[in-house]
């Protein structure tokens, strides 16, 4: 899969394209990201990507010449799904990263300051708009970054184990169950029997409870989904 991202500031993913399974997913070939500065595309001596709003109002507002310069061209060369990352945009879950990872190329702009100029969104250069959530981060940089996490998870090979990312939170509208690991008791606490009896069939009936209960409790939205089934929320 091939990811694109235009930002103002590059530098900004240097470390985590370098670490942990996104690092290694890149050194072994399994994803190819590439970070483009946005300021290139401007025509401006001083490479000025924003200017001050029409009808008055604080903060800047990135400019359509530029928006469509980059967006236009990183589309024609490489036929990449193109996303705004904004808090206009479609609330990311679990289901829209698993089409997103479908896809083989997609490419991820950066929103900066009090937005873009909406003659971007009017000429149609972006296929869709994605949010993290009803909050507001200074730039769209931290979510190009959530979601570039998020979707390589899905591709082959980078989760060392499929059957982490399959059992993992929201893969089937549920919560991921507790988990435990050494030592056996911590601060009078220990660990559920049922996890030291090897019977495996009970372990994962006790999982699956457990997973709906939480769901129950921290997210019941979740259910609406895909109800309650046989052996959930019993022992």
């Amino acid at each position: 899969m091939r990811i694109e991202i235009l930002t103002i500031f590059p530098r900004y993913f240097d470390s985590p394209l370098a670490e942990s399974l996104l690092g290694k997913a890149i050194a072994g070939g399994l994803l190819e990201v590439r970070i483009t500065d946005l300021r290139t595309f401007s025509t401006d001596r001083h490479r000025k990507v924003d200017d001050e709003p029409y009808g008055g109002g604080p903060g800047m507002v990135m400019m359509v010449p530029v928006i469509a310069a980059a967006v236009e061209a990183r589309r024609e060369s490489s036929r990449a799904w193109s996303i705004l990352l904004t808090p206009d945009g479609t609330r990311l879950d679990q289901a829209h990263v698993e089409s997103l990872a479908r896809r083989e190329s997609l490419l991820l702009f950066c929103g900066r300051y009090e937005g873009i100029d909406e003659r971007a969104r009017q000429l149609g250069l972006f296929d869709e708009e994605v949010s993290l959530g009803d909050f507001v981060l200074p730039g769209g940089e931290a979510a190009a970054l959530a979601l570039l996490e998020t979707v390589s998870r899905l591709i082959p090979g980078v989760v060392g184990t499929a059957e982490s990312v399959e059992r993992e939170s929201f893969a089937r509208e549920r919560l991921d169950h507790p988990h435990y690991t050494r030592p056996r008791e911590f601060q009078g606490l220990p660990v559920p029997d049922v996890l030291l009896s090897g019977d495996h069939a009970s372990i994962e009936r006790w999982r699956r409870a457990r997973a709906y209960e939480r769901t129950l409790a921290r997210r019941p939205d979740l259910l609406a989904a895909r109800p309650r089934e046989p052996g959930e929320g019993e022992d």
